[in-house]
């Protein structure tokens, strides 16, 4: 049961080679301060009266003994080999194994305390064992790089543990309600529903849904009416504008939309002035395209753009109540839709024996921690078979004919990340399926996979999170999923189907006190100023280091006003611009795609900025030698190639493998200067 009442913490923070993140206790070496989280060397010694039963012939053999506080009992560690028992070892014997190989002629003083003929090992993964060896799994990710991020430790969540039926269930009601979008967009506006304004829509109302039952869809937000879909919906009346390429498209544009303006003015219950403004105008831009010959295109831009100006007022003022009512329905239908769901969660813990909890659980006493992952106070029902198929590269997991793929290597990585991060399934009996709610819950997220919806998902290049990590020090990402996540430690959308993986839950309800992150959040203008509202909040309210590498992409069609306040803000102490098709991006889906299609190049320009406090802007601060090593990180992977071959000599060998494995062996072979304090 993945439940905090049962977890295992144990005597010291273990150390990168075995470390687990389930286990958030911080322990402080000996001399330091327990206000701080500190990395023990070695375990903190009994009291000299608790240690004076240990024989003198055992204390020459480097045996010393020490107390177990998550067994609450004493264990025996050697600290020449490096040995740690749970029993009391036995003295190794002075005499001749030759003459008297079992040791009867020899007469020693008596040992003191019980021995037993076989004593019990301590696991390495308790208190202070030796480190076992491990396999570091290669890829463009280094699951390795344990946290620095602080905070205060946080009371498990209530919600249930994802579960293939609900999942399914969740994935089809989502699917319908898109679907409902699309057709109430044809029927009242003759339009198609804005291209990605669902997945928009779906991340501005988390930012509102304040107590929603249901991870993805929102539930329970006030304001009822979207301001975001609204005003999409609104920019594609009367029709979706586009960039046309010729002079011969824009013209046709134009007439287009002074036809659709005509139209709807006529058919809808406008005011009379309205009604008098947008046809007058309609009428005069066919006069103008009928004796205009030879009119270049930006005549027709300026022409469509005066239209528009003139028109736009009155037609959205015709299509208000029609439009409110679309964004009212969709609401509606989703709170209807996580009720169901909840509802059939409900049926299926009853059925398992399991007891909800209405009230959340609070945090008994405010101490500092490292971050850990999101944990639950329910135990988790038993899940279903989730079957289990290799195609090439590809792993396919199917339950009840619903089939989702993965690449093999990332299912490598997330084997690799619940190992880290889930203690309540250590044989990893339900870990097929859970990997099969993870994916279908971003199914439902992104929706069918048209239009830009893997740009939510783009994660910025291995060089660049590898050189913040060396020179900022940076081991934690704001904004990822497990699919995409370079470090074990992360914020993702979701928190129940992602803790297993290592997430720490939505960025918004993470506290942290110190510590270096990067952010690179989707394109969503809610989100964008809810999270730099709460970075700045956070850096205002800690005096430990703390910084905030924020990553913003530059979108050539839409106007961020969040980056004008990012810019602005009190805690920025540096800018710098990645010019624009000057730098790549991972592909938001880079989990299914092949290795040479996960890279592509950005149309537009990166804001890097760099938002911390005094503390931290004097650990992390960036220098020009941190800056100028960045820069060098954001070039795309083709001029790092050609780079690398100009410095060769002429005898040398060319340089062999792929893109992604010499970004792989640079990222294993550079030292980190930056270690965790």
């Amino acid at each position: 049961m993945n439940d905090v009442r049962d977890k295992v913490v144990p005597g010291s923070w273990e150390n990168a080679t075995n470390q687990s993140d389930s286990s958030p206790e911080i322990q402080s070496s000996p001399g330091g301060s327990a206000d701080t989280p500190q990395t023990p060397g070695a375990p903190a010694p009994l009291a000299p009266h608790l240690a004076a039963d240990l024989h003198p012939e055992l204390m020459q053999q480097g045996w010393r003994k020490f107390w177990s506080k998550r067994e609450n009992r004493p264990y025996f560690w050697n600290k020449v080999s490096g040995e740690s028992m749970w029993e009391l070892p036995a003295v190794k014997r002075d005499f001749d194994p030759i003459t008297d190989p079992l040791g009867i002629c020899h007469t020693g003083p008596p040992l003191a305390g019980s021995m037993t003929p076989s004593a019990s090992k301590r696991r390495p993964s308790e208190d202070n064992g030796p480190p076992p060896k491990k396999f570091v799994l290669a890829g463009p990710w280094d699951i390795e790089v344990s946290t620095n991020v602080v905070i205060y430790e946080r009371p498990p969540t209530i919600c249930p543990h994802p579960h293939p039926e609900i999942e399914g269930f969740r994935f089809t009601l989502a699917n319908k309600l898109r679907q409902c979008y699309q057709e109430l967009c044809h029927t009242r506006e003759s339009i198609d529903a804005p291209k990605d304004s669902f997945n928009r829509w779906l991340m501005e109302r988390k930012v509102n849904d304040q107590g929603g039952s249901d991870p993805l869809l929102p539930s329970h937000c006030f304001p009822e009416i979207s301001r975001s879909m609204y005003e999409e919906i609104m920019n594609d009346i009367p029709i979706k504008l586009t960039h046309p390429k010729f002079t011969g498209d824009a013209r046709k544009q134009l007439s287009r939309y002074a036809e659709a303006a005509k139209k709807m003015i006529e058919s809808r219950n406008a005011s009379p002035e309205s009604r008098k403004v947008v046809k007058w105008n309609a009428e005069d831009t066919f006069q103008w395209l009928r004796r205009t010959v030879g009119a270049t295109y930006d005549d027709f831009q300026d022409r469509l753009a005066h239209l528009r100006r003139q028109c736009q007022p009155h037609l959205a003022e015709t299509a208000k109540a029609s439009v409110e009512g679309i964004c009212l329905k969709i609401y509606h239908l989703s709170a209807e839709y996580a009720r169901k769901i909840r509802e059939k969660h409900s049926i299926l813990l009853k059925e398992n024996g399991i007891q909800e909890m209405q009230a959340p659980l609070q945090q008994a006493a405010l101490r500092k921690v490292w971050c850990y992952p999101v944990q639950f106070a329910l135990p988790a029902p038993r899940p279903p078979l989730v079957e289990h198929f290799l195609d090439r590269d590809q792993v396919l997991l199917r339950y009840l004919g619903e089939t989702q793929v993965l690449n093999a290597a990332y299912l490598q990585k997330l084997e690799h990340l619940y190992r880290f991060s889930c203690f309540d399934d250590k044989k990893f009996e339900l870990f097929l399926s859970r990997v099969w709610c993870l994916l279908r819950r971003y199914a439902a997220w992104v929706g069918a996979g048209g239009g830009d919806a893997h740009l939510a998902q783009m994660s910025a290049p291995v060089p660049v999170l590898e050189c913040l990590h060396r020179c900022f020090g940076v081991t934690f990402e704001c904004f990822a999923s497990p699919l995409d996540c370079y470090f074990r430690q992360y914020c993702s959308a979701f928190a129940d189907t992602d803790s297993y993986f290592g997430s720490r839950g939505p960025f918004l309800e993470l506290r942290p006190v110190s510590g270096s992150m990067v952010a690179h959040p989707p394109y969503c203008e809610e989100l964008l100023e809810a999270a730099l509202r709460h970075m700045e909040r956070l850096l205002q309210d800690s005096a430990e280091p703390l910084s905030f590498v924020v990553l913003l992409p530059e979108w050539p069609d839409r106007q961020t006003h969040a980056l004008h306040k990012l810019q602005a803000s009190h805690f920025k102490r540096k800018q710098v611009v990645i010019p624009a098709f000057e730098h790549e991006y991972r592909h938001g889906y880079q989990h299914v795609l092949p290795k040479n299609e996960v890279y592509f190049r950005w149309g537009g320009g990166t804001v890097v900025v760099w938002l911390q406090n005094t503390a931290g802007f004097a650990r992390w601060g960036p220098t020009d030698e941190r800056v100028e090593a960045l820069l060098d990180a954001w070039r795309p992977r083709a001029k790092l190639r050609s780079s690398e071959e100009e410095a060769l000599t002429p005898s040398a060998p060319p340089a062999s493998g792929t893109p992604a494995d010499a970004d792989i062996a640079s990222q294993q072979n550079t030292p980190l200067s930056d270690k965790r304090p």
